[in-house]
């Protein structure tokens, strides 16, 4: 069995702590699976980000953004 085969608990089932955490979790894995994962793992890390995020923005589609966090917000901070 490959590791795209498993991508874990399908993210609509997951209750919202439960989404934050595992949002959390791949976040912080991110960098050592780009670094040092096989070809496979960063795959299934990337189906299973992408799948994470995405039932993330459908259950907030309009969710603040910080002004630090935006394209004009990034230019103030630059100015300063």
């Amino acid at each position: 069995m490959k590791e795209t085969d498993n991508p874990g608990v399908d993210p609509a089932r997951l209750a919202e702590p439960d989404l934050l955490r595992e949002l959390e979790t791949i976040h912080r894995s991110r960098h050592d699976t780009l670094l040092y994962g096989s070809d496979s793992a960063l795959a299934a890390h990337d189906a299973r980000m992408a799948a994470l995020e995405a039932e993330y923005l459908r259950r907030h589609p309009h969710r603040s953004a910080a002004s630090g966090r935006t394209r004009s917000g990034a230019r103030t901070r630059g100015e300063s």
